[in-house]
């Protein structure tokens, strides 16, 4: 199949609507929680960033989709936007059944440069799914919340994986249209945008430090996380998640690849740095 091609355009547009779950996140099987596990939800400090973030997504692709005139296109961003607003209703849906502090912020002016920051959005996606598949690999792990809770965030992984794959196949199917300059560049285009991406995410955690000083989690909810972890583990749960959802879809159709390859490149560092550490010291005694 050839990237730019009408093929991929249905193709990656017709796999992203016959995976579309229909659901209310009012009706979700919403668990009771015991205090122990409402205190954990509770402590979590940035409630309040991600409702504000799923409600700004859903802004973006909205009025994004309304600058397309592929009728294809259009009809998949649009229930894009609308799985987008749906993630919002079910954080605040959470928010308000928990008693999480978390206040709904007004949203930024997104009118200008509305391509521009549909292209920010899916790359800082693609970031934030890499690392948010290894943090909750961790969190189910280690039992954060109640297995009912985290098959309702499973849901939404599910969704943010289908959207990176969408997005991604939309912007290689964009970029090819555009010509063979802009399809060529495409690897420069998208290490761009991840450091833009990677740029808004330090941004966003100084802003959270700030925000949230005093409320950070307690020792005993990081403990949770923290018990045995090292950052090698961590990136390789990143790594095997990644590949693990990215086996369930149409082996046609593009992936992100830059997270991933990115982090074998430092996990096979890190294997050769444990090695070469190990052969010193042997080598020092055989002297």
């Amino acid at each position: 199949m050839k990237i730019g091609s009408q093929e991929h355009r249905d193709a990656f547009c017709r796999h992203f609507v016959q995976t579309y779950t229909d659901y209310d996140p009012h009706t979700l099987p919403w668990p009771e929680l015991d205090d122990a596990a409402l205190q954990r939800l509770r402590a979590v400090p940035f409630w309040e960033e991600v409702f504000y973030t799923e409600r700004r997504a859903g802004a973006i692709v909205a009025a994004f989709t309304q600058t397309v005139t592929d009728p294809v296109l259009r009809d998949a961003l649009a229930l894009q936007g609308e799985e987008e607003t749906r993630h919002a209703k079910m954080i605040r849906v959470m928010i308000e059944r928990y008693g999480l502090d978390a206040p709904e912020r007004p949203l930024e002016d997104i009118s200008q440069n509305i391509e521009r920051r549909f292209r920010d959005f899916g790359f800082g996606e693609c970031l934030d799914s890499f690392l948010g598949f290894g943090l909750f690999k961790i969190a189910s792990q280690a039992e954060f919340l109640p297995q009912e809770m985290l098959k309702i965030f499973e849901t939404l992984m599910y969704e943010e994986t289908r959207h990176i794959v969408f997005f991604i196949n939309w912007m290689a199917y964009t970029e090819a249209q555009r010509g063979w300059l802009a399809r060529t560049a495409l690897p420069l285009t998208s290490l761009h945008y991840y450091l833009r991406a990677l740029v808004r995410m330090m941004g966003l955690a100084k802003r959270g430090r700030e925000l949230n000083d005093g409320k950070n989690f307690a020792a005993t909810q990081v403990s949770v996380f923290l018990d045995g972890f090292n950052f090698r583990k961590f990136l390789e749960d990143c790594y095997s998640e990644n590949r693990r959802r990215m086996d369930a879809f149409d082996p046609d159709l593009l992936r992100p690849s830059f997270m991933p390859q990115l982090a074998d490149v430092a996990l096979r560092a890190m294997r050769l740095w444990n090695v070469q550490s190990k052969l010193e010291p042997d080598q020092a005694m055989s002297r």
